[in-house]
């Protein structure tokens, strides 16, 4: 499945460095001309029963690019598809009396609950660290900020480090530092993917153009997964009407253990 991402009108804005406007999708950096344009063609994904997960190829084109500098491949584009930021609790078992049990935990304040990432060249060619934590680039730079009390803060490190190996494992982080390709002067185009568990929710896509290391803007345009068909119809009875679905749940299991019953009794 292949979902394309067109360019659509130019907006534009600043980071907290420069002057102030009123779109908080778009940042810019007043010390280049340069202006980065991507679009979406549809607003809304829809994912069904036998969904399996989708690339999509975002398009995209940088105004105003010195020719010269395209041609010694001196700009560079980074291109992310975020989902919605969740909170997430990170547990440790260890063994206690033979028993395998939860010890310890750490709760991280919200993240992106999904992170697939395309870039030109792999970041660390792009820019330099402080440069790429700063704006919640790749996977290794995103911002785990602990929430509440993490005792001495010993085990942080590793409980930053199991949080970040569970998202790519399960394959909601993904990462190809190739994946975005030039295809004519100042045109390129971008590949990322949602994978087949992409949670349901609003989710946007980012796109920063760098200028020889250097960040010159972001745009960002949001992208809204739902459900369709009856697993929308299950969450939403869930979600909404939890007592009725609980008792439906239970009305099921109940039915079913009776018929199995019935089918496997022997006489």
């Amino acid at each position: 499945m292949s979902i394309a991402l067109l360019p659509i009108a130019l907006l534009t804005g600043t980071r907290p460095a420069a002057a102030q406007i009123s779109d908080p999708t778009v940042s810019i950096n007043d010390k280049f001309v340069e202006r980065i344009d991507i679009g979406i063609s549809t607003n809304e994904i829809a994912i069904a029963s036998d969904f399996s997960g989708a690339d999509i190829t975002v398009f995209g084109a940088i105004d105003r690019a010195d020719e010269l500098l395209l041609s010694t491949f001196a700009y560079d584009v980074v291109v992310a598809l975020e989902g919605p930021r969740k909170s997430t609790t990170v547990r440790r078992k260890e063994r206690v009396a033979g028993i395998w049990i939860n010890r310890h935990s750490i709760r991280f304040e919200p993240i992106p609950a999904s992170y697939s990432m395309s870039s030109t060249r792999p970041l660390a060619d792009i820019a330099n660290l402080l440069e790429l934590s700063a704006r919640d680039i790749g996977i290794a730079n995103l911002r785990l900020i602990p929430s509440g009390n993490i005792g001495d803060g010993s085990r942080l490190t590793d409980f930053r480090d199991a949080l970040r190996r569970i998202k790519q494992t399960s394959g909601l982080y993904q990462r190809d530092p190739t994946g975005v390709q030039f295809i004519s002067k100042a045109l390129f185009k971008a590949s990322v993917r949602l994978p087949a568990s992409i949670p349901i929710g609003q989710h946007r896509v980012r796109a920063v153009l760098y200028k020889n290391g250097e960040f010159v803007m972001e745009k960002m345009i949001p992208l809204r997964v739902v459900k369709t068909g009856l697993e929308q119809f299950i969450f939403n009875l869930a979600h909404t009407h939890s007592f009725i679905y609980g008792l439906i749940a239970v009305l099921i299991a109940t039915l079913t253990g009776w018929l199995g019953s019935l089918i496997f009794r022997k006489d």
